[in-house]
């Protein structure tokens, strides 16, 4: 008698009218190297051809098999595909997002390991103008390897809301009768009910899911203001709060802080775009909202979030239109400037907005918390004597008045060592001429000087306004800043997790000097600092290692001869969306550090190149990626702005252009660039004209249907003001930004 073979992980993968984005989907499981899987597709009567695409995928892959039902929603269709489902693991994926080709083998392997009741990862939010970037409620969570962990020792899984970064162990569903609510938002009571029945949670930090941000809106979080989508959203906020009160007491604050910070502020937004006839209704949805919510968790919060809050319990809907619209306008309330109080001359009022009768004096004044100053370094150059730091300072709401004082100080440990500083005229966000603008001057030797124990000195700004005296660490704008070697040590610029600008000193480490190729074969040539060991290059990926050997001479130098052919892999890459591996290379337990490389080398293997890189802390990183138009060079005119870069054979460079996509649409106005092709290289030059008066647009450069990713030897120096815009990067994408 046959017995079939049960598959040791279920993917269950629901869909409704996704024709654009499922091919892509299915390929990213296909290509898994966790092979033993079954998926689950669940047509929820798709009324466009993803059905038609799902029929292809079962007769070309017998791992694929389809069910079918009406349109009923996310929740009962994952219901539907959970009962079809026969693996030992389960798993959801969403039908217009993508899944890392090591995601399964990751996950089902750590549970293999811990026996944990699920395994969770970091995931990634991608999209064609933004490209690839890191998700903000899986940061902190997923920030680190925790191994067998638990919600109550990590409260930061609580607002873990997706169900489809991780892997369950079947027993653990069924055991605890997990089933989908029929709404939307139906991830969250199911993930933090598995967190909190769960023996024991694998926490990775590598990237196991890549969630779509669709420019056209559709998506349900990206359709968050309508009302239905708002009703479902707090109903799922009210079973989250439920489960807290009964089960996880200790998890309050978070939760509810949480919750007052992302719903409840959406809530408030749908007051800018929702109809009159809707307007009670939504009323009543915030209400509702905030009536559940812990006052306490409003405690230290900013002016404008107070704000919210008493708008929505007092019913002020002209209030809460006024901070929707304050907000849709791109306005900011840390930069909101503020106004002396008649009565009490020392507090100011908040956001710009006038009283209104019947709330609160003290909501419209600000607190310490509002008064911040905020200082950035948004230019670093080396200069003979110093390191030239240019940027902006200003404390939050505040005029930078001529009698304001400006210091910034070189800070190691406790020591602080005043530097020179320059202050300038500015234009800020709302068009007006502020003192904000600075530069201040780093000696080289003050440098040097700094004590040698320590790896990283910061800058440290204090401003005086008036009574107001605030102090901040700088902040950092920069993606790849440039280091510099002073005596035997080399210093280099760095953003620290929090955001602020280090000053490391390095020593003692592998340094990458020159790179070349040689037919196809890269060759990498650098210096072994004394003592080190190691006899081979490794280049580490997500799942695996590859290998070169070292060839050492006298001095430490060293040269490793890399096989293009052997790195290349085009059919599985670890980016499903750039399609492309970043391999971090090694010698022994060390990273690699770029030092005398200012410019990308590449070969290339058929359709695929192979780049040298390196990260914004200046490591050495190999990218293995597709043969596509790529930016090597930036140059920005008055009134004009050219992109270059190197050519690759089989590659169309015909159309490079700047591309706007329209609001709520996948619909785009393109403002097509002059290209020059001279040899073994490109250029695209638009002038600024031509991209019209639209306001607020932020354009992308696009060859063919991709973004334009520059090399990150390119994007020192960005981002850039030029007269009314902008040139920035984001993701490895640029992007010309009306200011």
């Amino acid at each position: 008698m046959f017995t079939a073979v049960i598959p040791r992980l279920s993917i269950v993968v629901p869909f409704y009218d996704v024709e654009r984005y499922f091919g892509p989907c299915l390929d990213s499981l296909a290509r898994q190297t966790f092979r033993d899987f079954e998926v689950v597709l669940v047509d929820d009567g798709s009324r466009d051809g993803s059905a038609a695409i799902a029929r292809e995928w079962c007769e070309r892959d017998s791992r694929f098999q389809l069910i079918s039902q009406e349109n009923r929603g996310m929740g009962p269709a994952r219901n539907a595909g959970i009962q079809r489902a026969r693996g030992e693991y389960l798993t959801f994926v969403d039908s217009d997002d993508l899944v890392p080709r090591h995601a399964y083998e990751l996950l089902v392997g750590s549970l293999d390991r811990t026996s944990s009741s699920l395994a969770g990862g970091n995931a990634r939010r991608f999209n064609n103008t933004s490209g690839v970037r890191q998700s903000y409620v899986h940061r902190i969570a997923y920030g680190a390897d925790r191994p067998a962990t638990h919600v109550l020792e990590w409260p930061d899984l609580a607002i873990d809301r997706m169900v489809w970064n991780k892997v369950y162990r079947r027993t653990f569903w069924d055991q605890f009768g997990y089933e989908f609510p029929a709404m939307r938002y139906e991830d969250w009571p199911v993930a933090l009910k598995a967190h909190l029945d769960a023996v024991t949670v694998d926490c990775l930090a590598a990237p196991t899911y890549y969630w779509r941000e669709r420019e056209s809106g559709e998506s349900v979080t990206q359709l968050k203001f309508q009302f239905g989508n708002l009703e479902d959203r707090v109903r799922s906020a009210g079973m989250i709060l439920d489960m807290v009160d009964r089960r996880a007491p200790e998890l309050r604050w978070k939760v509810h802080r949480h919750l007052a910070m992302i719903d409840l502020a959406t809530v408030v937004q749908a007051f800018g775009s929702a109809p009159e006839h809707e307007l009670e209704a939504v009323l009543a949805l915030g209400r509702r909202l905030t009536g559940r919510l812990d006052p306490e968790a409003l405690v230290g919060s900013s002016a404008i979030e107070r704000l919210e809050y008493h708008g929505l319990q007092s019913g002020d809907v002209e209030l809460l239109q006024r901070i929707a619209r304050y907000r849709a306008d791109g306005g900011r309330p840390a930069r909101a400037p503020a106004e002396r109080h008649p009565v009490l001359p020392w507090r100011y009022r908040a956001l710009g907005l006038p009283d209104t009768p019947g709330t609160p004096a003290d909501l419209h004044r600000l607190s310490r918390r509002d008064l911040t100053l905020r200082a950035a370094a948004t230019e670093l150059v080396w200069e003979p004597d110093a390191l030239v730091v240019t940027g902006t300072a200003a404390i939050d709401h505040l005029p930078a008045v001529e009698d304001s004082t400006l210091r910034i100080a070189l800070l190691a440990g406790l020591r602080e060592t005043p530097l020179t500083v320059q202050r300038h005229l500015l234009t800020d966000s709302a068009g007006q001429r502020r003192l904000i603008g600075f530069t201040a001057r780093v000696p080289r030797e003050a440098l040097a000087a700094m004590p040698a124990k320590r790896e990283a000195v910061r800058l440290i700004a204090t401003m005086r306004s008036g009574p107001v005296r605030r102090r901040s660490l700088l902040l950092m704008q920069m993606q790849y800043p440039v280091g510099d070697r002073i005596g035997d040590d080399w210093f280099q610029p760095a953003k620290a997790s929090d955001g602020r600008l280090l000053l490391r000193r390095m020593r003692g480490e592998p340094e990458l000097t020159a790179a070349a190729t040689d037919g196809d074969v890269l060759v990498l040539t650098g210096r072994l600092p004394s003592g080190a060991t190691g006899s081979e290059l490794v280049l580490a990926r997500a799942a695996r290692e590859l290998r070169a050997p070292l060839e050492t001479g006298p001095g430490g130098v060293f040269t490793v001869r890399v096989p293009v052919a052997e790195v290349v892999d085009a059919t599985s890459p670890d980016d499903p969306f750039l399609d492309r591996t970043v391999l971090i290379p090694k010698i022994g337990d060390a990273l690699i550090l770029v030092t005398g490389l200012s410019t990308a080398v590449s070969a290339q293997q058929g359709d695929r190149l192979l780049t040298v890189a390196r990260s914004p802390g200046q490591y050495l990183n190999l990218i293995e990626m597709p043969a596509r138009v790529t930016a090597a060079r930036i140059h920005a005119g008055d009134r004009s702005v050219t992109v270059e870069g190197p050519r690759w054979a089989g590659v169309d460079y015909g159309r490079i252009v700047w591309r706007r996509f329209l609001p709520n649409s996948d619909d785009a106005v393109d403002a097509v660039c002059r290209v020059t092709l001279d040899g073994d290289r490109w250029s695209a030059r638009v002038n600024l004209d031509d991209l019209g008066p639209a306001q607020d647009a932020d354009w992308t450069l696009f060859a063919a249907d991709h973004a334009v990713q520059a090399e990150s030897f390119a994007l020192t120096g960005l981002p850039r003001a030029l007269d009314r815009y902008r040139l920035y990067a984001r993701a490895g994408t640029l992007h010309l930004e009306t200011n």
